[in-house]
Parts: C-alpha cells; structure tokens; sequence
C-alpha cells in the first residue's frame, strides 16, 4: 500500500472516530488484549441496522498486551447460540489498518469493512468477532447485535 492511499485510510478512520457514536458491545474473551472502543459507519442508533446489499465501515480500537507478527480475523453471526461463519474481504488485520509486527503495550485501529449480501435473511442477531495473534489467542473478541434489514 503505498503512502497517498495509507493517508486517506487514516484520514477516513479519523473522520468516523470524531462523528461516531461508539456501539455498545460484549467483551467475549479478550485474551491478550483489551477493547478501548468500536465503531461501526453508519450505525445512528442501536442495535445497528445493517441493509442488505451494503457494506459498513468497522473500526476497533484495541490496546495489545502481547507482540505478535500477524493477526487474522473470524467474525460469525450468533443466531438463536449457534455461531455461523460470517465470510469478510480481509481476514488479515495486517492489513487492515494494523501495522504488523504487532507490539506489546501498543494502541492499534483495526479498520476494516462487513458487507451484507442481499441474500441474507432479514434477522436479528448477534455479531461475535475475533481477531487472533500467531499464537491463536484474541487480541480481541467482541459481541454487538445487529438486525439485518432490507
């Protein structure tokens, strides 16, 4: 990635951190890291409304208590308990606004984006998602509802 689109994805990160409201979450199990706040544009109100067919801006600020050289996100969508595999573009949170290595007592914005596909089913359910280190712990994991709307 080279510097201009670095920029703009700082600069768009920044322009959500200052207009969002954060969303209200669950820390499910946060192993080696620790959740400051998360954001979802556009989210005005809670739970989130997703509409299919669009795709919304995540970005998680997290502190990290471990060095890692990689991190990979699972995201499943929790319906009725049962957590099904909810595909993103990139599972990768080196690249998606995560300068890896990643470093011990460090701050980090993982920024990245869901997109719903028109043929979800208009539910509502419960987000769980996970972003792991090179040894398999969460950095972090959070659980937020949402309802899928048409």
């Amino acid at each position: 990635m080279d510097f201009h689109a670095a920029s703009i994805i700082v600069l768009f990160s920044l322009i959500a951190l200052t207009c969002a409201e954060p969303v209200k979450f669950a820390d499910c199990g946060s192993d080696v890291g620790k959740v400051v706040i998360v954001d979802i544009q556009p989210c005005p109100k809670q739970p989130c409304e997703l509409h299919k067919g669009q795709a919304y801006a995540v970005n998680v600020t997290f502190d990290s208590a471990v060095e890692s050289q990689t991190s990979k996100a699972i995201v499943h969508g929790v319906i009725a308990g049962v957590p099904i595999p909810f595909p993103i573009p990139i599972e990768d949170g080196c690249k998606s606004g995560i300068e890896c290595p990643i470093q011990k007592a460090q701050s980090y914005h993982y920024v990245t984006q869901l997109p719903v596909k028109s043929e979800y089913p208009s539910i509502k359910l419960v987000v769980e998602w996970e972003l792991r280190d090179d040894t398999g712990k969460d950095l972090f994991c959070i659980k937020f509802p949402v309802q899928i709307v048409s």
